[in-house]
């Protein structure tokens, strides 16, 4: 991006920047309205603060890199660890590890999962 001293940054450059389509930041907004709340201006035009792309950086990472979920963020950001995985998002993964690693919170997600599917055979049979 070429300004990068720019304290607004209209959502064309953010996307450029992010490499994603300008929609699937209007549907991150969606999905985390409390940590990405772009200022709009005349027109309804989007425009992102250095602070909202940082968050959108780790949240990119953590979905595309990390392979994370939306819901899996989401949890991100309620427990307020969100800080402290932009720290872990700036070192890169390996293609090969990011299913090798299983967070306590996904084994927690595979756990009740497990005993929802349990349940449910239960009452089939």
């Amino acid at each position: 991006m070429e300004k990068q001293n720019d304290y607004f940054v209209p959502i064309n450059e953010v996307a450029k920047e992010l490499d994603v389509p300008a929609y699937t930041l209007r549907y991150w907004e969606k999905q985390f309205p409390g940590a990405i709340r772009p200022v709009t201006g005349a027109g309804n035009r989007r425009y992102y603060r250095r602070e909202t792309i940082e968050k959108l950086h780790t949240i990119k990472s953590l979905l595309y890199d990390r392979g994370m979920t939306i819901i899996g963020v989401k949890k991100i950001l309620h427990n307020g660890t969100f800080n402290a995985e932009i720290e872990n998002a700036k070192t890169p993964v390996n293609a090969g590890e990011k299913y090798e690693k299983i967070s306590s919170m996904d084994v927690g997600d595979i756990d009740s999962v497990i005993k929802l599917l349990t349940q449910a055979k239960s009452f089939l049979d």
